[in-house]
């Protein structure tokens, strides 16, 4: 079997569509894309709950770490893709598709949502819509999603969007801000065999 290195993770050639939401390739030559990446990142709410090894600071860095997203579809690693509204095209957040394995069938789930558009299960949705294509598309078996142990907000998007609480994992993620502190994770996952939960729209 075909390493994932071996394999082109292209977000664009099906850009899914459903539940109200479109998911499309993140645009590094774009400045809304970039401004809308680094507002993302540079969000307190997001820095409360993530730890990046790089946190970028100005447009150049965000450009640069969506760049090297690229990369990683290119090389098959991983494929990002921007949450937007399916009528008007309003930026809304970002799912991630990380970690790509495909001989074990394997992936990680990440997400982030927009402070004006928390609320309404723009997360869920998502979840929803880039695990149908992470299933369908590259062929995998499981998906993983980890979260800070106290992330309670989060963790009701795994579950409603049908991803199983299987344990808590001692000292698996950083501390905010903080590369030398851990902290305890939920981690959740979905199979391909999973019913797919209905989206409710919370």
């Amino acid at each position: 079997m075909a390493s994932s290195r071996m394999l082109t993770v292209d977000p664009s050639l099906s850009e899914p569509r459903g539940h109200g939401l479109r998911l499309r390739s993140w645009d590094a030559g774009s400045d809304d894309d970039a401004q809308t990446w680094l507002r993302g990142i540079l969000d307190a709410e997001f820095q409360r709950w993530n730890t990046p090894l790089t946190l970028w600071t100005d447009l150049e860095g965000a450009r640069e770490s969506l760049r090297g997203r690229a990369r990683d579809a290119r090389e098959g690693r991983s494929a990002s893709f921007r949450i937007t509204d399916e009528e008007n095209g309003t930026a809304l957040g970002h799912i991630g598709v990380n970690e790509i394995n495909l001989p074990l069938k394997l992936a990680r789930i990440g997400y982030w949502v927009l402070p004006e558009a928390r609320g309404r299960g723009v997360a869920t949705r998502a979840l929803l819509l880039a695990s149908r294509w992470a299933f369908a598309e590259l062929g995998l078996h499981r998906l993983e999603l980890g979260h800070a142990a106290r992330h309670a907000a989060s963790c009701r998007v795994a579950e409603r969007g049908g991803y199983a609480y299987e344990g808590l994992l001692r000292g698996a993620m950083f501390e905010a801000g903080r590369h030398d502190t851990f902290r305890d994770a939920h981690l959740h996952a979905r199979l391909a065999t999973d019913a797919e939960p209905a989206a409710d729209g919370r």
